[in-house]
């Protein structure tokens, strides 16, 4: 399903309204939910030290690009409508690409605390044997807690305030709705996420593993609908709308 809406997005890129939703933000959020669904493969099957190692660093750093991504949006989208005011001083940020320096810097962040976590005590094969009286059951140890939930704290900080920005300028223009599904992928995703945490707490081997395969699918799936579909909708099935002339008529 990522793979078609990639591929429709990419046949669409030079249309007005793939244009005015900013589309290199978009395609790097495409792809990192495309590489997000990809990451539950190393959740699947035996563990071994290399799945040990990659399933929560990949898992972590690739929905952390994603949702930079979203928050890079719903910052483009409060810069576009201020910007638009007679003397914005904003002006000069809509030419300076921030979205792309936001999605960077945030998603680098990321990227250190799983590099540190590696460092300094990596995930490793468990083998349990207190759990299930008479079995041996091998499971992946996530090494540092501290690492993991840093991780996952981060992740939701980055969500929580897409969420608060979208929420905030949910009621501009129509060029500008964009935000009012961002505010629903956010508020799904969060959602989640949060009942995910005692859920996950609360469960042992594989158990413990099909809840987090599950938030990562539900999740993706969720800023997947929200945030694309209402444009694929629209590219495929009302074109009189993916022109400028439209979108600017929807504004006024």
């Amino acid at each position: 399903m990522t793979l078609i809406i990639l591929r429709i997005f990419i046949y669409y890129w030079d249309t007005p309204i793939v244009i005015a939703n900013n589309r290199t933000v978009s395609f790097i959020l495409l792809v990192s939910i495309l590489l997000n669904f990809l990451s539950v493969f190393f959740f699947l099957g035996r563990p071994m030290d290399i799945t040990c190692l990659l399933r929560q660093t990949s898992f972590g750093v690739f929905f952390s690009i994603g949702v930079s991504s979203v928050l890079a949006k719903t910052i483009t989208v409060c810069i576009a409508f201020k910007a638009s005011k007679p003397g914005s001083i904003l002006v000069k940020w809509i030419s300076f690409n921030v979205s792309n320096y936001v999605v960077l810097v945030c998603s680098s962040v990321q990227v250190l605390i799983c590099v540190i976590w590696l460092l300094v005590s990596p995930p490793y094969v468990e083998f349990d044997h207190d759990s299930y009286p008479g079995k041996i059951i091998i499971q992946c140890n996530e090494g540092s807690v501290i690492a993991f939930y840093s991780m996952l704290g981060y992740m939701g900080f980055l969500a929580a305030v897409s969420f608060v920005l979208a929420f905030m300028v949910r009621t501009l223009p129509d060029n500008f709705n964009e935000a009012k599904y961002i505010t629903f992928s956010m508020l799904l995703f969060c959602s989640v996420w949060i009942s995910m945490i005692p859920a996950y707490l609360s469960t042992k081997g594989k158990y413990m593993v099909a809840v987090e395969i599950f938030a990562i699918l539900t999740s993706s799936a969720g800023i997947l609908g929200c945030i694309f579909l209402p444009k694929i909708y629209i590219l495929l099935f009302e074109p009189n709308l993916n022109s400028r002339k439209a979108i600017l008529e929807r504004n006024k």
